[in-house]
């Protein structure tokens, strides 16, 4: 399992975000975004650059822009200036929001230096939650794992175990079952945020599916559209492994048990393989109870509570 973060060029967020790009001489795909945070300069206009971070995406609204006129052009394109150049690194771009006119000069300043300058029509509130979200997900930390991740119920099921162990062949059965398989034998999983992991697959293998004997398999073109998915928030990992009669497996599920990925810890139960077991219909039950669990029924705990009740009555 490897872990860590990416970079992503401007070109993307250009066409993801329906930008406007202002300064067409600079090569969008050589200009790279590292942070996945926003800065709106307004301390910066007004002089003050301490704790400035220049590595960040430069968000220019109605009121900065405001409070560019008012000082006057030759003030705003020193400030203009200094922020293009001041620090070790340069703002990968400068985004004007709302539509707003970028004069001739700020253009020149951004090709001497260059610094993109894009635009959008959007309102730059929702423009720049628009774009952290999207930052967060494209700059999340990552990792690859082995396993099947499918859709059960909504929940995203993170099964796991040696390989060979018959993951792909409960993956199959489940979707047989109405499920949707999200990625066979690795899973590309991102931390999107302290609660949430997302799990998808690599562009090179996704919708297929490889069953030993056979060989592989495109669910996608075999069962439909409707059995496959690109992505899935990961809530609970299964883990196959071969029956040991010596180890002692959890009966009751009081306590639960967890797998850590990027951080974040994860439910996480281990299944042991024998003849005659339907682990599909064992994943699908394990679904349902954890969403139970998330909804405040813990079968467990009621019947524990039972139990406990029932002896303090004979006493």
């Amino acid at each position: 399992m490897q872990g860590g973060t990416y970079n992503i060029p401007l070109k993307e967020l250009i066409e993801q975000l329906d930008l406007e790009n202002c300064t067409p001489d600079i090569d969008a795909e050589k200009v790279f975004i590292t942070q996945n945070d926003i800065n709106r300069p307004a301390l910066q206009l007004a002089g003050y650059f301490d704790y400035f971070d220049s590595k960040r995406i430069q968000i220019i609204g109605h009121v900065e822009h405001t409070y560019m006129q008012q000082k006057g052009m030759e003030y705003s394109l020193a400030m203009i200036e200094r922020i293009m150049s001041d620090g070790p690194h340069k703002p990968p771009c400068i985004i004007y929001c709302r539509d707003i006119w970028i004069e001739d000069e700020v253009i020149a300043l951004a090709n001497r230096y260059g610094v993109p300058v894009l635009r959008t029509k959007k309102a730059t509130s929702p423009f720049t939650v628009e774009i952290l979200l999207w930052l967060n997900e494209e700059l999340a930390p990552r990792c690859s794992v082995h396993g099947v991740l499918v859709d059960i119920y909504g929940e995203g099921i993170l099964i796991m175990g040696e390989s060979g162990i018959g993951k792909s062949e409960v993956a199959l059965e489940l979707i047989h079952r109405g499920h949707r398989l999200v990625s066979d034998d690795v899973v590309e999983i991102k931390r999107i945020s302290d609660k949430c992991l997302m799990g998808s697959s690599p562009n090179i293998t996704r919708h297929f599916i490889e069953l030993r004997g056979i060989g592989i398999v495109d669910a996608k073109s075999l069962f439909g559209i409707e059995s496959v998915k690109n992505e899935q928030q990961i809530d609970l990992v299964i883990k196959l492994e071969e029956f040991n009669k010596s180890q002692d497996y959890d009966r009751l599920g009081l306590e639960e048990q967890f797998t850590e990925f990027l951080g974040n810890k994860v439910v996480c139960h281990s299944i042991p393989i024998r003849p005659g077991r339907n682990l599909a219909v064992i994943c699908e039950s394990a679904a349902v109870n954890h969403r139970q669990k998330k909804m405040g029924y813990n079968a467990a705990l009621e019947l524990y509570n039972r139990v406990t009740s029932n002896l303090a009555d004979k006493h």
